[in-house]
């Protein structure tokens, strides 16, 4: 006879994909479907929220209500499918070949449904020292809600002595991943008309040759570094996404925006390259264009500071995590992941989950179903040898 309150992973992954929780919405249907379930186990919670009230954490702690032990974390926001050509309807999932197509099937819902799925199995370890589950929103827009789960952390004293962040890695350990900083630079020019350049200021041309110097260094940072093997590609890079200004053909623009970003190797203070850029734009640009106008210039606005992630290979959790899943090596990846704040908050932290990094964020977004079977017994696996 079937045990009601035991359902599988592809189970509950089909429940949990059918929420859109895309960033920009709420995730509240899905922390009450999961909340719901915890409840179901008599399984403890806390629930902490944002500002605004509609995106929820759990921090779920199966076995003894106390600090230590060890945190499984995953994310439930995902990217959009605006614009991709998904070939049926990406909150549904589906089976073919071995695979479960689905928006958040890979990054990351597959984990946490492998987490959710064991929660009867850890009940039955008779756990001597605590398992966390960490359920978090706005990984893809910041981790804002891993830093939010901290705080709330803090505040109950319940902090894990190790975590495992369980994004996509092919159910390879990953050791480091790159820190990140996101800057918009915001440029003042004197706006006039088209016909008289000399009498104005044109913001779009300052920010050209401030984007050109981005360029230019970005191809320094691949000859000169600092380099850390391992990464790919193995220095800290430069990038810019966006740009915007001026309003119409016949006025000069009064004003241009971009924004970039700096992905740092660990040890490299992305503080110090933006300084060196502002540094170069107030020597090299602004000069001319405060000379027509001194209320001209540019200015700037960090937007997101993501902290890089570095165990070392010596760590008992990369040991144990290394043995668990059957690899006799371990990587390094250049995407961030909340696994940085975890670890700027005390808490050594390795990512091991299931599916490929490639296989997320794409249209038909898909996880292989072997993946899944490995993930379920990693965390099964990690739980008995260090909690048991």
């Amino acid at each position: 006879m079937s045990d009601p309150l035991r359902h599988s992973t592809a189970d509950l992954l089909s429940r949990l994909v059918a929420f859109d929780t895309t960033s920009r919405n709420s995730n509240l249907a899905l922390i009450d479907f999961i909340r719901n379930y915890l409840d179901s186990h008599g399984v403890s919670y806390r629930v902490s929220s944002n500002p605004a009230g509609d995106k929820s954490n759990i921090h779920a702690i199966l076995g003894p209500q106390t600090a230590g032990g060890l945190a499984l974390s995953g994310h439930v926001d995902t990217v959009p499918v605006d614009g991709q050509a998904w070939s049926a309807d990406p909150f549904t999932l589906r089976r073919k070949d071995g695979r479960l197509f689905a928006r958040g099937a890979c990054d990351m819902k597959g984990f946490v449904a492998a987490c959710l799925s064991a929660v009867p199995d850890f009940q039955a370890m008779k756990l001597q020292r605590p398992l966390h589950l960490f359920i978090s929103y706005d990984e893809e827009v910041g981790c804002h809600g891993a830093v939010r789960l901290i705080e709330d952390m803090q505040d109950s004293s319940l902090r894990p002595a190790l975590c495992v962040v369980g994004e996509p890695s092919s159910m390879k350990p990953i050791l480091a991943h790159k820190g990140k900083l996101n800057l918009r630079v915001t440029v003042k020019g004197k706006p006039g008309h088209s016909s008289e350049p000399g009498k104005g200021v044109n913001a779009i041309y300052a920010a050209a040759r401030a984007i050109d110097w981005v360029r230019r260094e970005e191809e320094r940072l691949a000859v000169e570094g600092p380099f850390e093997e391992g990464f790919d590609p193995p220095h800290t890079t430069i990038h810019v996404g966006t740009v915007q200004g001026g309003s119409i053909l016949n006025i000069i623009p009064e004003r241009a925006e971009y924004t970039m970003e700096w992905r740092h190797i660990p040890g490299d203070d992305p503080q110090k390259h933006m300084a060196r850029m502002q540094a170069w734009i107030a020597e090299t640009i602004e000069p001319a264009m405060k000379a027509v106008d001194p209320a001209c210039g540019f200015s700037y606005a960090i937007e997101l500071v993501m902290p890089g992630m570095y165990l070392p290979a010596a760590h008992d959790l990369a040991t144990a995590v290394k043995q668990v899943a059957g690899s006799n090596s371990a990587g390094k990846v250049a995407y961030g992941t909340e696994g940085g704040f975890y670890e700027e908050a005390g808490i050594p932290t390795i990512i091991c989950g299931p599916g490929d990094i490639a296989q997320a964020h794409q249209p038909d977004e898909w996880i292989a179903e072997d993946q899944l079977a490995l993930c379920d017994r990693f965390v099964r696996r990690m739980a008995e040898r260090l909690l048991t």
